[in-house]
């Protein structure tokens, strides 16, 4: 009988896996306010998905007040909010799992409502991002022009996410996970359409990827390369992202993370769309994985509209080490088991997965209580 790809052991840098399927970073807005402090609820939750060997990632996490683009999502950034975490990652490591935190700065994805001083949000240039989001009183409004960032400012950035990384170790975490996909303030550098900058930081694809690579020098500096791992999302076009050379981007990117020899490169496939249930999956979008792979040259982590047959066939193939599983994870905390055995899924409900209490957040069901009733 052959060996299940999913269940092979697999080391990420400094982490060691007993299996591959991996929990994606999953926003729930379910912190507690004030102060966006990780709670008991929160422990809950990812105690239930933590599996002996396997590797969680948590929800974005902002690494300053400036960071913040979301009600009720967690911080690690005050010493409430750290201790909180460290009932998190206490409840995981109690059953084995490994748990990686993902540290994020949302740059124009935000709101003055939701930002210290009402003061607008920063971004690499003045350009607002299409479409709408919730401001502090839950009230959908347009986005607003961000502020572009002065020179001087992105050094007090890169340093909070350094701090970030600091904080996310002593709370307990295995490591970090820099957020530099969908949107957010990494991948507002990253491409020329958000970063239209006439300094160090704009213009060419070497100074784009500044920002980040010199996040990840810091970071790997404070926390060691081999806890790091980076998540990017190629031609997602996700809130207004877009590059004229997107090929030669992602190319040079990935090719200077792979030099810098982190944890693991964990890349959201663009033929698959998180905000919709009912979308077919772009069958002509870039390949990520398959394009990338060979340019990191390290451990991969791909995301973006798996199934377990298809799953398992990038596993054994070798397009990816291991598998990211988003929506799937929401609604099986036990999914491993669950993939072990080819058990049916539960299927999630997406009116849930943000904010509100333990609906749709705790109360999935395992295998075992659906057997016994």
């Amino acid at each position: 009988m052959k060996a299940d790809p999913f269940f092979q052991p697999i080391r990420l840098g400094a982490l060691d896996l007993k299996h591959r399927v991996v929990m994606a970073p999953l926003t729930r807005m379910r912190a507690q306010e004030p102060g966006n402090i990780p709670h008991a609820l929160n422990a809950e939750y990812y105690s239930q998905r933590a599996s002996d060997g396997g590797l969680q990632i948590t929800e974005a996490t902002d690494i300053s007040p400036q960071a913040r683009g979301y009600r009720r999502v967690p911080g690690v950034f005050t010493t409430e909010q750290i201790a909180g975490w460290k009932t998190v990652t206490q409840a995981v490591h109690e059953k084995g799992g490994l748990i990686a935190n993902q540290i994020w700065h949302v740059g124009r994805v935000s709101h003055s409502s939701l930002q210290p001083d009402h003061a607008r949000p920063v971004a690499p240039s003045a350009i607002a991002a299409p479409g709408t989001i919730t401001d502090s009183l839950g009230v959908s409004v347009p986005f607003e022009t961000p502020r572009a960032l002065e020179l001087d400012e992105i050094a007090g950035i890169e340093a909070d996410f350094v701090q970030a990384a600091i904080n996310a170790r002593s709370a307990g975490f295995d490591a970090v996970e820099l957020h530099g996909a969908n949107g957010y303030l990494i991948d507002q550098f990253l491409n020329n359409g958000s970063n239209m900058r006439r300094d160090q930081y704009g213009g060419s694809i070497e100074n784009r990827a500044r920002f980040l690579l010199e996040i990840v020098d810091a970071v790997a500096a404070a926390i060691g390369q081999d806890r790091v791992g980076v998540r990017l999302s190629p031609w997602s076009g996700i809130l207004g992202m877009a590059d004229s050379d997107g090929a030669r981007l992602w190319l040079y990117v990935i090719s200077e993370l792979g030099k810098r020899q982190i944890a693991y490169l964990h890349l959201i496939e663009p033929r698959a769309d998180f905000t919709d249930d009912e979308k077919p999956l772009n069958m002509s979008a870039p390949d990520v994985a398959s394009l990338f792979k060979k340019t990191f040259n390290g451990p991969t982590v791909s995301a973006g509209g798996y199934q377990p047959d298809t799953a398992r066939a990038a596993i054994a193939s070798g397009k990816a080490d291991a598998i990211a599983f988003g929506r799937p994870f929401i609604a099986n905390p036990d999914l491993p088991d669950r993939l072990r055995t080819n058990a049916p899924l539960n299927r999630h409900v997406r009116a849930t997965f943000y904010g509100g209490d333990a609906l749709g957040y705790t109360d999935y069901p395992f295998l075992e209580t659906l057997a016994n009733e």
